[in-house]
């Protein structure tokens, strides 16, 4: 199953440019150089233009955990000091094939 990570950044407005660019950054990097980033998508939202939302997938939580222990995260952070984010959600993907257990 993998693993899926959804974040929202909110940014001041003059600085839009500068966190798309730090956002791109961190996706493509992700991207190239960490085993388990499956996908990495920076989203802009069209009701708010001041927030983004980075949608990301991995082979497993513990590729998410080398990823919040990389350097290439620790960059993207120092980029963007001036955003305020928040984790929307995590989560495994339930496959058609295998259903969850039930925990009832």
């Amino acid at each position: 199953m993998t693993y899926h990570v959804l974040a929202q950044f909110d940014v001041p407005a003059e600085r839009r440019g500068d966190f798309t660019a730090a956002a791109l950054f961190d996706a493509r990097t992700s991207l190239a150089t960490e085993q388990g980033t499956l996908r990495f998508e920076v989203i802009h939202d069209e009701a708010d233009p001041n927030r983004f939302y980075l949608d990301e997938v991995y082979t497993d939580r513990a590729a998410f955990d080398a990823h919040c222990q990389g350097e290439v995260l620790k960059k993207f952070y120092e980029l963007v000091p001036y955003a305020t984010g928040r984790v929307l959600f995590k989560g495994e993907r339930i496959d058609h094939d295998r259903p969850q257990e039930s925990t009832a």
